[in-house]
This record gives structure tokens, C-alpha cells and sequence, in this order.
């Protein structure tokens, strides 16, 4: 044992044998620390984004969400990332867009813009555009297709006009954008998390030249005329355009259906 003791002391004395020691010590940290940072580096994890645009105060749905990997350095000073899918998707807890933004497509969630659902504001009049005024159409399940027709779509208006045993439908009003759609007791079938409650009501944002005529023929009602809102393909929905009469007949009978001077906002002088 003394002898293994004093080669060793021998072994650990000679300058050479200490040289390459140092040398061996320094490539072990080397390689630690590159492996470390080379590590860091690629290291992925997976982090949640929309797959489809998100309208402010719309609630986040699964078909909204995917997950994809980043590197993590990408995101590791950025802490206003939603890097956990149960704090965007939660089976106890429904979570919305902020009412103050949207969620654009392919954006990641930011913490600014996600809130609970029951802390969203479903004043939608507080959404609608200057100078328009809203308009509000009885509808069911089967009128908005199960229930299909969203807020911040672009829709069309039909009507339906029954006279002297005929029959005449056509299409009324193009790219007509909904508010909300509520149920029968006034609560919005899409915010707040609600959306297997029954739709009643659709509520429009109407251009003031517009407004008159088209709560016309709301009040009117089936008795005289019955207007079917109809949707388009996802682009067609979602894309913006001008709101306009198409059929100037239905315009004429809906004019003709009601008192003089109900459509016009000036008086006529004697």
C-alpha cells in the first residue's frame, strides 16, 4: 500500500504528468460547456398559435389552436408568451381574445391578449363602426345553419315576399356584417364562452343609408315580407366589403308596403 502511495505522490510530482492533467481538465470543461450551450441552443419546446384569425371577445376554440415547436432561445426573454396550451385551451375555464384586440392567424398568444371569457364585455354596440346603427333580425337554429353565423362575419340578406298567390325570392342586401347573435334572453351566444346556447337574434351593423329601409322591413314581418340570412364560403364570410341593396324591386315593395314619408328623413313641403 506504502509503495502505491509513493509512486503515486512520484506520478502527481512530475511537471509532465501535471501538464497533461491541466490539458485533460481543460478539454472535459470544454466539452461540457460546449455540449451545454450547443444543448441550449436547439433545445425545442412546444408553443401554441392560431391557426385562424380570432375576433376580439370571441371565445378560443380547439379548431383555432395548434401547437409547433421554437427554439427556446427565441422565446426566453420574451415573457408575455403563452408557452402553456392550457392557459389559451382549459376544459375547466373558457378563455377569449381580449375585447381591446384580435388574434391575428399564425400569431402566437400574447398574456395582454387573452382573458377569461366571463371577463369580456359583450357590449357589442361599443364594436360598431361610426355613423352605423344596429339592426336586430329574429332568427333560430336553422335560419343561422346550426348556429354557424359569427360575429364579424359578412353575410346576405334574401327575402321572401308572398303576394297574390305568388311567390318571389331573390337576393336583398349584400356583405351585411353581424354584431353579435344572442339568444332569447339577450345573452351572446359567443362571448362569455356560451356557445351551445340557442341563437335568437341576429344583430347587425347597418350603414345609415341603409338603416331605415332595412329595420322597415323588419318591422314589417313575415306577414309582408321575410328576410333569410344567407352565408358564403369562409372567404366570401370574412371578407370585407361594401353593404349594399342588390334588388331594387324588393326595395320598391317594401317602400310600397308602408306609410308615405316612413323612408325618407326630410318632410315635404305643402
Amino acid at each position: 500500500m506504502g509503495n502505491i502511495i509513493t509512486t503515486l505522490k512520484r506520478f502527481l510530482a512530475n511537471k509532465n504528468t501535471i501538464t497533461i492533467l491541466g490539458v485533460l481538465l481543460g478539454l472535459v470543461i470544454l466539452f461540457v460547456g460546449y455540449n451545454y450551450r450547443v444543448n441550449n441552443a436547439v433545445e425545442t419546446q412546444e408553443i401554441p398559435y392560431a391557426t385562424k384569425t380570432i375576433s376580439a371577445s370571441l371565445e378560443i376554440t380547439k379548431d383555432a389552436v395548434s401547437t409547433m415547436e421554437v427554439l427556446k432561445s427565441t422565446i426566453k426573454d420574451n415573457t408575455s408568451i403563452i408557452a402553456n396550451i392550457n392557459e389559451v385551451l382549459n376544459t375547466s375555464d373558457s378563455y377569449c381574445a381580449s375585447d381591446r384586440t384580435n388574434i391575428p392567424t399564425g400569431s402566437f398568444f400574447y398574456k395582454e391578449q387573452v382573458v377569461r371569457c366571463k371577463e369580456v364585455s359583450n357590449n357589442a354596440i361599443k364594436r360598431m363602426p361610426d355613423g352605423f346603427r344596429s339592426v336586430s333580425l329574429p332568427v333560430d337554429l336553422q335560419s343561422t345553419y346550426g348556429n354557424s353565423m359569427r360575429p364579424d362575419d359578412y353575410i346576405d340578406l334574401y327575402a321572401k315576399i308572398e303576394e297574390d298567390g305568388k311567390l318571389y325570392y331573390g337576393e336583398f342586401i349584400t356583405k351585411l356584417p353581424i354584431l353579435d347573435v344572442r339568444d332569447s334572453n339577450g345573452r351572446s351566444v359567443f362571448y362569455g364562452g356560451t356557445q351551445n346556447a340557442t341563437p335568437a337574434v341576429l344583430l347587425f351593423a347597418c350603414p345609415p343609408d341603409l338603416y331605415i329601409l332595412l329595420s322597415s322591413a323588419v318591422l314589417l314581418g313575415n306577414n309582408k315580407i321575410e328576410l333569410i340570412p344567407v352565408p358564403g364560403n369562409a372567404a366570401y364570410t370574412s371578407e370585407k366589403g361594401e353593404t349594399q341593396v342588390t334588388n331594387e324591386w324588393i326595395r320598391n315593395r317594401i317602400e310600397y308596403y308602408l306609410m308615405p314619408g316612413v323612408l325618407s328623413n326630410t318632410t315635404t313641403e305643402e
